[in-house]
């Protein structure tokens, strides 16, 4: 349904749980670029130790597949088993270049935050105005994001204050959330808002988001296809927009 416009009533629905990355910051294509340099340099090098050749990471395909919207180290996991791949989990306090999950994981976020650093943080205008309409009929709002810095990017980008409801990665750690596709993240923000999840929308980029929220039991699940390059959505989502800006509310 992406290109045209989509009205929504949303009489129908007491509140938005939004993800963040894509969703709301142009965090995205960030995360995008850190996970193709980390994966990259570990395949050389894991190339010059066993012989074996190891085809690039796609930045397209397998993030989208195998990392997007995942917890950081289930991200890892999930792309080395793609490729025959099998190290040890390690501990979150693992160093960058420790070959473990979590090593890896951690070398990964060095990347994403020097990328931060250097460019800064945007946001969709029309997902802001999206927030700022709901608020004005008097709904709830929520973010989720399974990074833990999402607190961090949401300040960085001038927005935080717009989210009453943060449940994010350190969220996550602390109370034992389990991530995408499992709907728990989701369950949690609705919980926190104190809205029955049948009355909220989810607002996902990610294919594990959708399905995370089509898990749930959401009352509608919303995919954002921005790239037009991730058709997984359609396959769980409600509807496909290429941006909040086609919405119309009703």
């Amino acid at each position: 349904m992406s290109g045209q416009d989509t009205v929504i009533k949303l009489g129908g629905y007491d509140a938005a749980i939004m993800d963040m990355d894509g969703v709301i910051t142009r965090t995205a294509r960030a995360h995008a670029v850190a996970w193709k340099k980390m994966f990259d340099h570990y395949l050389t090098e894991r190339s010059g130790k066993d012989g074996r050749d190891y085809l690039p990471f796609d930045d397209h395909q397998d993030y989208y597949r195998y990392v997007d919207g995942k917890p950081r180290y289930d991200g890892v996991s999930s792309f080395l088993q793609s490729r025959g791949i099998d190290l040890p989990y390690g501990s979150p306090e693992d160093p960058p270049e420790r070959e473990t999950v979590c090593g890896l994981g951690n070398r990964k976020n060095n990347y994403f935050l020097e990328h931060l650093e250097k460019e800064g943080v945007e946001v969709y205008q029309s997902s802001v105005d999206f927030v700022k309409l709901m608020k004005k009929r008097n709904k709830h709002i929520a973010v989720i994001s399974s990074s833990r810095n999402a607190r961090a990017v949401l300040d960085a980008a001038g927005v935080r204050g717009l989210f009453p409801v943060v449940v994010d990665g350190m969220d996550m750690a602390e109370d034992d959330i389990r991530g995408k596709p499992e709907p728990d993240i989701f369950l949690e923000a609705a919980r926190r808002l104190g809205v029955d999840p049948q009355r909220c929308m989810v607002i996902e980029d990610a294919i594990s988001g959708v399905e995370a929220g089509r898990a749930g039991g959401f009352g509608l699940v919303i995919g954002i296809d921005r790239s037009g390059k991730n058709p997984g959505l359609r396959e769980s989502a409600d509807m496909v927009v290429g941006d909040l800006s086609e919405i119309r509310s009703g």
